[in-house]
């Protein structure tokens, strides 16, 4: 999934003749920190709530102030996991995305981003879930794949999460099956550490509920 393929049609961008009133208005009504600014067809950068805040007078238009725009932005063909890191690492709360001449095309917003990772990690689809804990120089894919077929299961997505100054990884396997006795069983004698596992939709999606509210947390929005 790129870029364009995630864009919203229901966000408008600000014009440097707005004011800076209206620009709260607007981002109280889309539930937004930030707003991209555009002279079409012109991207100018990103301005957030707290930029205008700072202003001295709201009733005039924010193309009068001089204002340390962010020119956070993606490209219409970058990759889904390019957009979270630049989500991440900005901490927006959407995100503008330009064509290859620097034009701007729309934005994408944090929950179109949510929707957009849910489908692809196969969240909306049934199944168990098993958390491995494995020392990086153990990590054989081919082998963890082969222990989930040889029970009659299939992996439906899976991810990595690396501990700082560890040699651990975190593994999640979501797999297509919620009765996963079997396959913990034939982890446990090829000697794995299973961490976590849910074996109940309810359970999982409580867990899956925490880990976005982390996230959330984390970029401060």
């Amino acid at each position: 999934m790129i870029a364009k393929q995630l864009i919203t049609t229901t966000v408008f961008p600000l014009k440097s003749s707005d004011s800076a009133e209206n620009a709260l208005v607007i981002m109280d009504e889309f539930r937004v920190s930030h707003l991209p600014i555009v002279d079409e067809p012109d991207f100018l950068g990103v301005i957030s709530d707290s930029d205008i805040y700072a202003l001295n007078d709201l009733s005039e238009s924010i193309g009068h102030h001089k204002l340390s725009l962010s020119r956070a932005y993606v490209y219409e063909n970058q990759h889904l996991f390019e957009i979270i890191k630049t989500f991440s690492l900005q901490k927006l709360t959407l995100l503008p995305v330009l064509d290859a001449k620097n034009h701007y095309l729309g934005v994408i917003t944090l929950t179109d981003l949510v929707q957009a990772w849910s489908g692809m990690a196969a969240i909306a689809n049934p199944g168990g879930v098993i958390v491995l804990e494995i020392n990086e120089k153990d990590y054989v894919l081919g082998e963890i794949a082969q222990i989930v077929e040889s029970n009659d299961a299939k992996i439906l997505g899976m991810f990595i999460h690396v501990h700082p100054d560890s040699t651990q990884l975190e593994l999640t396997l979501k797999i297509n099956r919620m009765d996963i006795g079997p396959v913990l069983q034939t982890f446990f004698r090829y000697n794995y550490s299973v961490k976590e596992s849910w074996a109940h939709e309810d359970a999982y999606l409580e867990n899956l509920q925490d880990r976005f509210d982390s996230l959330m947390n984390y970029l401060n929005i």
